[in-house]
């Protein structure tokens, strides 16, 4: 039975990361004389930098600032809030992701999206980029992918975030393109199913493989960043893995394996990793708050 669960969460796995690279390259296709003309050096065709989102190019879950700003939009309602910030908090004070949490988490992200228009909500996603998310992206994560475009490479983010929430973080950094979460789609309203899985753990890994396939990148000059060692497929896949503000299961590894860290939180030891993570939960709550006092008074 474990055997069977293993072969259909492999399976899922990768379905999640096909349909991610795909989506990932018609996105970069449409961009390409845009991204051409921007580009001061050469390309370097055969290397490129994967980047993880939240935590390491973001502050915090870019799927919760996106909640937030539908809140703030009476999308949803304050107890569907509260319980998604239940679900972030459990995450960020347990530092790990399970299966039920996982699950819980697609549920939640269908659930926002189910019968509403894929323009509308990319609409939406710009305005809340600006009001919740531009603030909120690590200057040092920045730096590190300018350095890569600066050298002419291809630099995408790898997410379990909607694909076209991370599309709208790439285009805002000037990065190449975004592999994240595909939303099934018909007549451009979303119908409330995944097309293959949340692109997670192992999927980021297969998708970082077929995005390397259709493109003729070699993994091995290669380099992947992240915060979680639940991103350890995909830090293990390219020739160059680099922990970026690491958990404390991540740092380990990373000092295992010789991997380099770079941690750009401030006025945090960040070697007691559950420190950061409980006052990041409280941060969370905190907004949450706010945010639900603020409806309350206009109501």
């Amino acid at each position: 039975m474990a055997g069977k669960r293993e072969v259909e969460s492999d399976r899922l796995a990768e379905l999640a990361g096909e349909a991610s690279a795909e989506a990932a390259i018609q996105a970069a296709a449409a961009a390409a004389p845009e991204l051409e003309a921007s580009l001061a050096v050469p390309t370097d065709l055969t290397a490129a930098a994967f980047f993880d989102v939240d935590n390491t190019m973001m502050m915090g879950a870019s799927i919760f600032h996106f909640a937030r700003g539908l809140a703030a939009r009476k999308y949803f309602s304050s107890s569907d809030l509260a319980g998604f910030v239940w679900q972030q908090l459990k995450f960020r004070v347990g530092g790990r992701e399970d299966p039920a949490s996982v699950k819980a988490s697609r549920e939640q992200a269908l659930s926002f999206v189910a019968g509403r228009s894929v323009a509308e909500l990319v609409s939406l996603g710009e305005e809340i980029y600006d009001e919740l998310m531009a603030d909120r992206i690590w200057k040092g994560t920045q730096a590190l992918a300018q350095m890569h475009l600066d050298a002419g490479q291809r630099v995408w983010l790898v997410t379990a975030t909607p694909v076209e929430l991370a599309q709208i973080i790439a285009r805002r950094l000037g990065l190449t393109g975004a592999l994240g979460t595909v939303s099934e789609s018909a007549d451009g309203v979303y119908t409330g199913r995944l097309v293959g899985d949340l692109l997670h753990g192992k999927a980021k890994a297969q998708a970082v493989r077929s995005l390397a396939a259709k493109e003729g990148l070699d993994l091995r000059r290669c380099t992947a960043y992240s915060d979680s060692a639940n991103d350890v497929p995909m830090l293990s896949v390219v020739g160059t893995a680099v922990a970026v503000n690491p958990d404390s299961q991540l740092r380990e590894i990373s000092r295992r394996k010789g991997w380099e860290i770079r941690d750009f939180r401030t006025g945090r030891k960040a070697a007691k990793i559950g420190v950061p993570s409980v006052l990041g939960a409280g941060a969370l709550a905190g907004a949450v708050a706010a945010t639900l006092a603020y409806r309350r008074r206009l109501k």
